[in-house]
């Protein structure tokens, strides 16, 4: 997209379709507007996943492993033939890949094994599921309240900038938090399905969910645990007996379906697997990368990522849950937000997607309070301040959406370097490693020969060579000093990019 007539066709379309739905959901067609509101967040995570370059941070690191794994899908790899020395320790320069849990990158990677290597199919998992979120919110808010609290969440869901932003991969922890949440948001639909009908069948999709999590993000996951306790006990169908039973079926599926793999790291690849866990632990007691923020980083973010006033409505929902005029499945809700951000307000490194899986549970309570609002028949200036409220609460996570999503900005920079890479791949010989490139991992999705940013050294190439390698030096601009008139080497003239300087 290199100008921005799409977006803006795609602004209108949407727009549209959110009017139409929003009508619909006045005459009571509930499930018709929810089908235009999952149609409008497809096209618009379409466009923010259409970007034909990978991102810096952490995109395009998930994206070389993925592609790595399409042939061996047991053994993640960053450098797939690292033939320079390499610290494990170095998740950003290594070779073995176990910096994360493996099922975004599966997933990512069995998307392009049958579309092709290619950003877009690199990220139709996030885009897929993502759109399916819109629906299964509203599943799940039908459980907790009604269907037009429920078409409420979906629409916060579907047009969420943040959502929309992990969902195309164009900020930091990118898919695996979007697929996180999305992991998360299905468990806990299973669960509901599962405490509403007793099918042993939903009890296990739902443990299926929880370790697809797992897998995800590790941890984190289990806050599914204390909310399907609260759901199963407020359902009141259950005897103590049932539920530990039921539970202890739960658990089963969890740790059948995850532990394999960690187990699988730990002896396949223990140094890696080692320093790996190390250094999770370090984002608990230790700021990392930079992250050094306040205490109250994530409920300073919450304006942010779904309006400035909906501090409103998560007041006044816990006010009616600490005054016990609420049911005891409500808890759950609160639970689902509460714990997460008590735990990573504690945690010292701190990013805005790494309570992205409480959302859900946000967009269900702005909905529920929005008609609370409406229902109260409040007269003279009180009627009026209500609706200015209720406004705001649907039309701020509106702006953020527009601007999140870029549909009105068009690219600030040329990306003609991707289809360079892309067709220098076919003219370099094989068993290429190509140096001086400032963005190796990108160049390594987009080709098939090793790329470091350091110029090698006479020592480096020769051994190189001795091994069967050709070695190539690129540059832009002025051949670097030295190789002129070097012969070992060969010379490639490509652009550099803004982005890579």
């Amino acid at each position: 997209m290199f100008d921005n007539t799409i977006g803006i066709i795609i602004l209108v379309l949407a727009a549209i379709l959110y009017l139409i739905a929003f009508y619909y959901s006045k005459h009571d067609k509930i499930k018709s507007a929810v089908l235009l509101v999952v149609l409008a967040g497809f096209i618009i995570r379409c466009f923010v996943a259409s970007d034909p370059y990978l991102h810096p941070w952490d995109e395009r690191y998930h994206a070389l492993v993925a592609k790595n794994i399409i042939s061996e899908p047991l053994k993640p790899t960053l450098y797939e033939d690292p033939v320079l020395p390499y610290n494990y320790k170095q998740w950003h320069k290594n070779h073995i890949w176990v910096h994360k849990q493996p099922m975004p990158l599966w997933m990512m990677a069995a998307s392009m094994n049958v579309f092709g290597v290619n950003e877009f199919a690199m990220r139709l998992p996030s885009v897929l599921l993502s759109t399916l979120g819109i629906w299964l919110i509203f599943l799940v808010g039908i459980y907790f309240y009604n269907r037009k609290v429920a078409f409420v969440s979906a629409f916060l869901f579907s047009l969420n900038g943040l959502i929309i932003e992990l969902t195309g991969g164009r900020v930091a922890t990118d898919h695996y938090d979007l697929l996180f949440l999305i992991f998360i948001l299905s468990a806990i639909y299973f669960t509901t399905k599962f405490v509403t009908t007793k099918s042993v069948i939903f009890n296990i999709l739902a443990g299926l969910m929880i370790a697809f999590a797992i897998l995800t993000k590790w941890l984190p996951a289990l806050i599914v645990l204390p909310i399907w306790l609260i759901l199963a006990y407020s359902s009141k169908t259950f005897s103590i007996a049932e539920m530990a039973k039921h539970f202890a079926i739960l658990v089963g599926v969890i740790i059948i379906i995850s532990l394999p793999w960690q187990i699988y790291i730990t002896h396949t690849f223990p140094a890696e697997t080692a320093w790996e866990k190390h250094y999770n632990r370090q984002h608990i007691f230790e700021i990392l990368g930079g992250r050094d923020e306040p205490w109250w980083f994530f409920l300073e973010r919450l304006r942010i990522n779904y309006g400035e006033l909906v501090y409103i409505p998560l007041v006044y929902f816990l006010y009616k849950l600490f005054n016990k005029t609420a049911s005891i499945k409500y808890y759950s809700l609160a639970i689902w937000i509460i714990i997460p951000l008590l735990f990573f307000t504690v945690v010292k490194t701190k990013m805005q997607g790494y309570i992205l899986f409480t959302s859900p549970a946000i967009f269900m309570i702005t909905g529920w309070f929005i008609f609370y609002m409406k229902e109260q028949n409040l007269q003279g200036w009180k009627k009026y301040l209500s609706g200015f409220v209720i406004a705001l609460l649907l039309l701020l996570p509106v702006r953020y959406c527009i601007e999140r999503s870029k549909l009105l900005t068009p690219p600030s920079k040329d990306y003609n370097w991707v289809t360079e890479l892309k067709a220098i791949d076919k003219n370099i010989q094989q068993n290429a490693v190509l140096f001086n490139y400032n963005m190796p991992i990108d160049a390594m999705f987009y080709t098939e020969f090793m790329v470091y940013q350091q110029l090698p050294d006479d020592k480096t190439i020769f051994d190189l060579q001795a091994r069967g390698y050709n070695v190539y030096v690129a540059y832009e601009g002025e051949i670097p000093s030295g190789f002129e008139d070097n012969r070992d080497v060969h010379l490639i003239e490509l652009d550099m990019t803004d982005d890579a300087k």
